[in-house]
């Protein structure tokens, strides 16, 4: 899937919590992070921190690729 705004890489986030029945407050009791973060960042804040954006992600699984964009596009 193609991140182009934090709003699809929040709702992309939260699908994923949901799908392995984590709750926000299980993900902060094992990251640290605080559930308003977590919130936050599900609701595609802008100002969200980006090493506690890819910790969260890596806990759930989850790879972040950055390629080249096709020219084309």
């Amino acid at each position: 899937m193609i991140i182009r705004n934090t709003a699809a890489f929040g709702e992309e986030v939260r699908k994923r919590r949901k799908k392995l029945g984590y709750t926000q407050k299980y993900i902060s009791d094992c990251t640290g992070l605080s559930v308003t973060f977590i919130s936050d960042l599900e609701n595609g804040k802008k100002t969200i921190e980006l090493g506690k954006a890819l910790l969260l992600a890596n806990m759930l699984g989850m790879d972040l690729a950055l390629k080249e964009r096709d020219e084309r596009q």
